[in-house]
């Protein structure tokens, strides 16, 4: 078994309340291959239709179902 990088073990240890755990050590160990960065943040994605991105706004619809229970699929909808 490799030990974990030191890098790997602070930001696990900055990260989670618990540092021995096995999502602390995933994480740590993803930190040391380097398919993570620490402390990063999502990239925001820009809005469609210059206004909000809710789908349900975009099409004509609505996207909500008239008949039954409010359903989109399924019995009864």
């Amino acid at each position: 078994m490799a030990k974990l990088c030191a890098k790997g073990k602070a930001a696990a240890k900055r990260k989670f309340k618990v540092y021995p755990s096995a999502y602390a050590n995933m994480y740590a160990s993803g930190v040391c291959s380097g398919k993570i960065t620490p402390g990063g943040k999502k990239g925001r994605t820009k809005k469609a239709m210059g206004g909000t991105a809710n789908p349900r706004q975009m099409y004509k619809g609505g996207g909500i179902c008239k008949k039954g229970k409010g359903r989109a699929y399924g019995k009864n909808s």
